[in-house]
C-alpha cells in the first residue's frame, strides 16, 4: 500500500510542478487590460503551488520514496499552454480550472488510498485539496465575469 501512496504523491508532485511552469508563462504572456487581474492571481498562486510541491516531495522522502528529477517529467497540461493570442484570457481561465479539477481528482484519489493506512499523508492531502478547491472557485468566478 505504501508504494501506491508514493506513486500518487509523485503524480501530484509532477502536476504541481507543471502547474507552476504554466502559471508562470501565462502570468507573463497575457496582455491587455482584461488580463491584469488574471496575471496577478496566477503570479500569486505560483508560490502556493511551489509550497504544495515541496510538501509532497518531503512526504515522498519520509515514506521511503525517491523524489524524481526533471528527466522523469512528462508534461500533460495541454489546456494550460499559453495561447497564441496573448489577449485570450478566457482560454487561460478555462485551462486553470481544468488543471485545478485534475489536482482535486488526484488529491481525492490520494485521500482514499490513505484511508486506514496513512493518516499523516491523508491529512496533507486534505489540506492541499482545500487549497485547490479554493483556486478553482476563484477562477470559476473569473470565468463568469470574463465570459460575458
Amino acid at each position: 500500500m505504501r508504494e501506491k501512496i508514493i506513486e500518487i504523491l509523485t503524480k501530484a508532485y509532477w502536476k504541481e510542478l507543471e502547474t507552476i511552469q504554466n502559471y508562470l508563462s501565462n502570468s507573463v504572456n497575457l496582455e491587455g487590460v482584461r488580463a491584469e487581474e488574471i496575471k496577478k492571481a496566477l503570479a500569486g498562486d505560483i508560490t502556493e503551488e511551489l509550497t504544495h510541491a515541496q510538501t509532497l516531495a518531503k512526504r515522498i522522502k519520509e515514506l521511503g520514496g525517491h523524489v524524481p528529477g526533471s528527466m522523469e517529467f512528462k508534461p500533460e497540461q495541454k489546456s494550460l499552454q499559453p495561447p497564441a493570442d496573448t489577449t485570450d484570457v478566457v482560454t487561460v481561465i478555462k485551462g486553470v480550472i481544468e488543471a485545478e479539477e485534475d489536482a482535486i481528482k488526484t488529491y481525492n484519489e490520494l485521500i482514499k488510498a490513505c484511508e486506514g493506512q496513512d493518516y499523516v499523508t491523508q491529512d496533507i492531502a486534505i489540506d492541499l485539496l482545500a487549497d485547490e478547491e479554493s483556486h478553482r472557485a476563484t477562477f470559476l468566478g473569473f470565468l463568469k465575469e470574463y465570459s460575458k
